[in-house]
């Protein structure tokens, strides 16, 4: 195969690996490599940030909220690389949080249960209530929803909802609480602030905790609720150091590290 350049890719790339200097490697790099821009604004972000510092968990909370440059209210992200091999379930981590002042953001709730659940969902504040209809508009397409909690005794008829539901992660799971009778605090849970999180193919937790406009004392109780909790779920059967590395950020903005050292109760 052919380069735009018209040399041999395999010619191409023996002679950035192995260019015989370093003038010569970055003179192939950048004529065989696309080499990312900056904007201004993440320049800008990034000047804010110490390199190769790892920052406390309190100051971390602080500066995620100078280097954001949106003109929306952007979301803020926690991101945990474990110590876990998540190909075996016995090293599997999955759980529940409740963030103490919420993430921030609307949360549209489906509840499909039977007729005598449905005023429960309704005052709890659920947004659509109701089975069949709702079953047979997603089979149509539908999907606009954020949370579907259900109850055991129609699992049967969601069941079939998962070749839809599944990819958007949309899927209810009683380990994630949205298979339950107790649907009206199902609802008040997850409009209260609760999420749910699993590591996923490579061992990190992608999580997110809030908005830039929260205080910074309310992003870190936040994201300390979701490391400890990660913490408790540790797996017997993970060896050596459990928790990896921790970044949070902002939409659109460079990860901050934090010191793992600093965060109480991990």
């Amino acid at each position: 195969m052919i380069s735009k350049c018209g040399m041999p890719i395999a010619e191409v790339n023996s002679k950035i690996e192995n260019p015989g200097s370093e003038s010569k490697k970055l003179i192939y790099t950048n004529q065989f490599k696309t080499v990312a821009r900056l904007t201004k604004n993440q320049k800008a972000a990034l000047s804010k940030i110490e390199a190769n510092k790892a920052y406390s968990l309190q100051d971390a909370s602080s500066l995620v909220k100078t280097i954001n440059y949106t003109k929306f209210d952007s979301s803020v992200d926690i991101d945990v690389r474990l110590g876990v091999d998540p190909r075996k379930a016995n090293q599997m981590v999955r759980g529940i949080a409740t963030l103490p002042h919420g993430t921030g953001k609307t949360v549209r709730v489906l509840v499909l249960c039977t007729p005598d659940k449905e005023q429960e969902a309704k005052d709890a504040g659920a947004d659509f209530v109701g089975l069949d209809e709702y079953i047979a508009k997603i089979e149509g397409g539908w999907t606009d929803v954020d949370i579907i909690i259900t109850m055991p005794s129609v699992m049967a008829k969601v069941g079939r909802l998962g070749r839809i539901l599944g990819p958007r992660n949309l899927m209810p799971n009683p380990k994630s609480g949205t298979v339950t009778t107790e649907v009206g605090k199902a609802v008040t849970d997850v409009k209260g602030g609760k999420i749910d999180f699993k590591v996923d193919k490579t061992g990190i937790i992608h999580a997110s905790i809030g908005k830039v406009s929260f205080p910074a004392d309310k992003i870190y109780e936040n994201a300390l609720e979701v490391l400890q909790t990660i913490s408790k779920l540790k797996p017997s059967a993970a060896k050596g150091t459990y928790f990896k590395s921790i970044h949070i950020s902002s939409t659109m903005s460079p990860g901050i590290e934090i010191e793992t050292k600093t965060v109480a109760g991990i």
